[in-house]
């Protein structure tokens, strides 16, 4: 890159405007920036930095003050710099952040950092970017290099050089890292590392799982006692022939010993599946006797049921001869009741008629109207009073509209009312309205400013509310740590309480075998263990010890065995979510970082209203402008509206003058218009009714005689001699099918209990009861013997069964774990290599590694020009010697002297040698940082100090050095105020401070 212009304002030791065009130095190639001490050279090189990356390396320590002391409240600060890339011609604008005096309310506030980068084309200055992050952006994709690279490859400053030549390998590593990029092959270690150690827990986690295996199933074997004569698995591989001299047992002996035991436990399975076979077949004989003696014993119970059931029908004979006779006259009864019931119904048809008709004539008399009392005369009445009553009805619809009329009366002065008011109104906001927008602009104004921090406020609220959240975990953790570890603490306790007392009951158990052997013995009989029929002196069984103390002792020990496991596994858990939300919390406690939350979340909230306010605002200075636009237009509006009202209001006046005289006029002597049709309509309604009940009345008589003339004739056809009779006999559909039913169910039951009874006295069963008790006794023991066989056999099998499925877990669990070893072995070499552990001798990590090989080219390029600088005398090598006290190796530089033939440390040089050493290796390190950048063009150098530490001949060197920098077009900047370099260079920029303070440059 090439810089062709620097304007400097209000920054640094400069007020006024200040401009360089480095393009005036091109043909030179080299130019001086000359002035005295404390003028401000270095500012210079600090303003070029900040333009192009927003931050000067002098000031990253203390307080950033970029902007000019001397600069009054309302002077601008601003950098631009004009630089030209491979992709085409920049500029940037900047300016830094500062405190300003408020413009309202006094005191200080902060006046944002502002940037600007534009590009140079066919019609002038573009703007690419404007804002910081885009800008830093674009200038990444631009420059091919970060700050630290143009500061070591371009703005070589003050004291770089010798800090790079006398820095150590971990400081140099970390100059190198910055410069060359290589974090990579740190989290290449990093993952090496988290590989290695999951390799560790997962082989770890295996190991475990085999012991785990193989505990289990020698507790099993122990507990069914499949060890044999041996008693132990140490015992069982002495018995196989195994090799236990060493005193230790290895998971494979440990194994074939269980794989013996299995073997005694299948054996075992099939001696107790025949014994259950044989238990299942006597259990079947038993159960067969059991069920022939129950069927018999149901059969004369059968028997005996049927003699008594046919001695009860019998006894039923006469109620079912006296229900098939009811049955037969309720049939003769049946083919007279149509007729009885059609009688019945016109008699009740004449009562109802006559009954209705003495109603209508009682009602026709109350209405005071004296008329021939005849359908036709009445039905004739009834008509005229209907049509006089249409001739009312139109006054009738307009008395039920009144209300309504009067309503929309009512609606008219109201309209008349509202248009007059909103014609005050209008008047009334022409008045307001500009002073309501002054005040709405000056409120939206005051929310955009704080509208524009709320993404920034949002990012601070973020990371706040995330260590935050990170401290109460790991406070939470903290906690539950400490009850993890007590817990484990008790845990162990617990165990190993139960490894003793689990001890202690098996040697009380060993030791109480004489006296539990001795209690068996009785006077007269063989000892089961010597034989002898005399038992002088017994022992006495005075600590008794059962099997079944033992078991629930191991069950005691497994389970504080499995509680201190997942204790372990609980306080490791707990460590590593500690260490995470320690990391993440970034050192805060809960308190502090609940009061950042608490600052960021009420900036964020005031700014986010802010945010929504001012769209609330703009909005309503938007529609303030439009109202007072459109305010003339709605007062025309308002006038046209209260004219249409007053014409409105006339023409209902009007309607309800005349409907009021037309209801007058239909309404008579009556209270309203309705209540006359309503009179007139209700006595009309009577005279109909009293007609059709006149005529209905004369129906139901002649419907009467006809029926009772039926009826009698029917009744002299039958057998019964009257109604009363006949009515007796009668039963219903459903009575008449219940008398049936009783009567077919009667014979049907009665011929079924005699086929029974014959069928059973055929098989001459005894007369007393049959008893159960012997059979049900002898199925009952059977059955209980064969539940015993099947549980023994069940526990064999289920042993057997569990037993294998331990033994192959381990196995395989242990085959598998050789494999996983010998992987685990490779991978913790590779970790331990990469990381300068174990077989690394020099200490050196793969990111080291790396940036040596870097090293040795960046020493080879800087000798190039050390040689020609020192007259051959001084080379500078790379060295990759052991560190003293285990620190990392690699990354030294020593300089080999050769007028002694001996390499000696750098610190050894004089001044004037450290600085063209330093120089050397500063421009060799150019080269190579500009290679890696993918061969960056480097037109302009600038070179900050060093050169009164030389002598007169090497200054001359030194100069000459530089002077072969110009080819190729690249300009030189020299900040030096020694005498005979501005001789020398006659192309220079002179830095001058004014009596009044500010500098300028001439």
């Amino acid at each position: 890159m090439r810089l062709h212009r620097l304007e400097i304002e209000g920054f640094g030791p400069f007020l006024q405007r200040q401009s360089i065009d480095f393009d005036g130095f091109a043909d030179d190639g080299i130019f001086l920036i000359a002035g005295r001490t404390g003028a401000g050279k270095s500012s210079i090189l600090d303003a070029v930095c900040f333009g192009l990356y927003g931050s000067v390396p002098r000031y990253e320590g203390g307080d950033k003050r970029l902007r000019s002391d001397h600069c009054e409240p309302d002077d601008p600060s601003e950098v631009i710099v004009e630089f030209s890339a491979a992709s085409g011609r920049y500029r940037v604008t900047r300016s830094p952040e500062y405190l300003r005096p408020a413009k309202r309310g006094g005191g200080l506030t902060k006046q944002a950092s502002g940037v600007r980068l534009d590009t140079l084309g066919d019609e002038g200055w573009i703007t690419l970017a404007a804002k910081e992050r885009e800008v830093a952006h674009e200038l990444d994709e631009i420059l091919q290099l970060s700050r630290e690279q143009f500061l070591q490859v371009i703005l070589l400053a003050q004291n770089r050089f010798a800090r790079f030549l006398l820095a150590d390998s971990k400081e140099r590593q970390g100059l190198l890292r910055r410069l060359f990029g290589t974090e990579r092959f740190e989290d290449v270690q990093r993952r090496f590392d988290e590989r290695r150690k999951a390799s560790d827990s997962a082989l770890a986690a295996v190991t475990a799982t085999v012991d785990a295996r193989i505990d289990e199933a020698e507790r099993v074997v122990t507990a069914s006692e499949l060890w044999g004569d041996t008693g132990t698995a140490t015992d069982a591989l002495s018995g196989a022939g195994s090799d236990v001299t060493t005193g230790t047992t290895s998971t494979q002996d440990r194994i074939e010993a269980l794989r013996l035991a299995l073997t005694r436990a299948q054996y075992r399975v099939e001696r107790r599946a025949a014994d259950r076979d044989d238990a299942e077949k006597l259990l079947a004989m038993a159960d067969a006797a059991l069920t022939d003696t129950r069927e018999q014993r149901r059969s004369q119970q059968e028997r005996d049921r049927a003699r008594a059931a046919l001695t009860r029908l019998d006894a039923q004979q006469p109620e079912i001869t006296q229900a098939a006779s009811a049955l037969e006259r309720a049939q003769a009864a049946e083919s007279l009741r149509a007729t009885i019931t059609a009688t019945s119904r016109a008699q009740s048809a004449h009562d109802a008629a006559g009954a209705a008709l003495e109603s209508a004539r009682e009602a026709w008399m109350s209405t005071g109207n004296e008329l021939e009392l005849s359908a036709e005369a009445l039905e004739s009445w009834a008509s005229e009073r209907t049509r006089e009553s249409g001739a009312w009805a139109a006054a009738a619809e307009l008395e039920a509209r009144m209300p309504a009329l009067s309503a929309e009366l009512e609606d008219a002065h109201a309209q008349v009312e509202s248009a007059t008011a909103l014609v005050d109104a209008g008047e009334v906001e022409r008045a307001e309205l500009p002073e309501r927008l002054a005040a709405l602009t000056t409120q939206r104004d005051a929310a955009r400013r704080k509208a524009d921090r709320v993404e920034d406020l949002a990012h601070a609220l973020t990371a706040a509310s995330a260590r935050h959240d990170a401290a109460e975990r790991a406070a939470a953790i903290s906690d539950d740590l400490e009850l993890a570890e007590k817990a484990l603490v008790d845990a162990s306790a617990a165990a190993a309480d139960a490894w003793a007392a689990l001890s202690q009951l098996r040697k009380r158990r060993l030791d109480g075998f004489a006296g539990e052997l001795a209690t068996a013995l009785v006077s007269g009989e063989p000892c089961a263990v010597c034989g002898a029929t005399e038992h002088p002196a017994p022992a006495e069984h005075s600590d008794p010890v059962s099997a079944e103390d033992v078991d629930a002792a191991e069950a005691a020990r497994d389970t504080a065995q499995v509680a201190e496991r997942t204790a372990h596994e609980r306080v490791a858990s707990a460590k590593a979510d500690l260490a995470a939300a320690t990391a993440t919390a970034d050192g805060r406690t809960v308190e502090t970082a609940e009061a950042e939350v608490t600052a960021a979340a009420q900036a964020h909230a005031e700014a986010d209203a802010a945010a929504r306010e001012l769209e609330s605002l703009e909005a309503q200075v938007v529609r303030t402008e439009e109202a007072l636009a459109a305010l003339n237009q709605r007062r025309e509006q308002a006038a046209a509206t209260l004219a249409s009202a007053k014409e409105s209001l006339a023409l209902v006046t009007q309607r309800a003058q005349q409907a009021t005289t037309q209801i007058a006029q239909a309404r008579g002597t009556f209270a309203t218009v309705a209540e006359r049709i309503d009179r007139v309509v209700a006595h009309a309604a009577i005279a109909r009714a009293l007609a059709s009940a006149l005529g209905e009345s004369a129906r139901a008589e002649h419907a009467l005689a006809a029926a009772v003339q039926e009826q009698d004739a029917a009744l002299v056809a039958s057998d019964f001699g009257d109604v009363t009779a006949a009515r007796g006999a009668m039963r219903s559909a459903a009575e008449q099918e219940q008398l049936s039913a009783r009567i077919n169910a009667h014979s049907v039951q009665r011929e079924k209990e005699r086929a029974t009874l014959l069928e059973l006295e055929l098989l001459t069963l005894p007369e007393e009861e049959i008893d159960l008790a012997p059979a049900e006794t002898t199925a009952a023991e059977a059955r209980a013997a064969w539940k015993t066989a099947v549980d023994v056999a069940g526990r064999a099998a289920s042993t057997a069964e569990q037993l294998t499925s331990l033994i192959e877990s381990a196995a395989n669990a242990h085959r598998h774990s050789a494999q996983q070893q010998t992987e685990h072995d490779v991978l913790r070499g590779l970790a331990d290599t990469i990381a300068g552990r174990a077989g690394n001798t020099h200490k050196m990590t793969l990111e080291t590694f790396v940036l040596a090989a870097e090293l040795e080219e960046i020493v080879e390029a800087a000798n190039r020009r050390l040689g020609d600088m020192s007259a051959g005398r001084y080379q500078l090598r790379h060295s990759d010697a052991l560190a003293s006290r285990g620190a990392a190796s690699g990354l030294g530089i020593v300089v080999f002297d050769a007028f002694t033939g001996q390499e000696r440390p750098a610190q050894s040089l004089s001044g004037g040698e450290t600085f063209l050493s330093s120089l050397a290796l500063a421009l060799g390190l150019a080269e190579v940082v500009t290679a890696r950048a993918g061969g960056i063009q480097l037109d302009t150098l600038f070179i900050d100090e060093g050169f009164g530490s030389l002598d007169a001949d090497t200054l001359e060197v030194a100069m000459r050095t530089l002077d072969e920098l110009r080819s190729g077009g690249r300009t030189v900047g020299i900040i030096s105020h020694v005498e005979s370099m501005q001789e020398q260079i006659p192309a220079q920029l002179t830095v001058r401070a004014l009596p009044e303070g500010p500098s300028v440059i001439v």
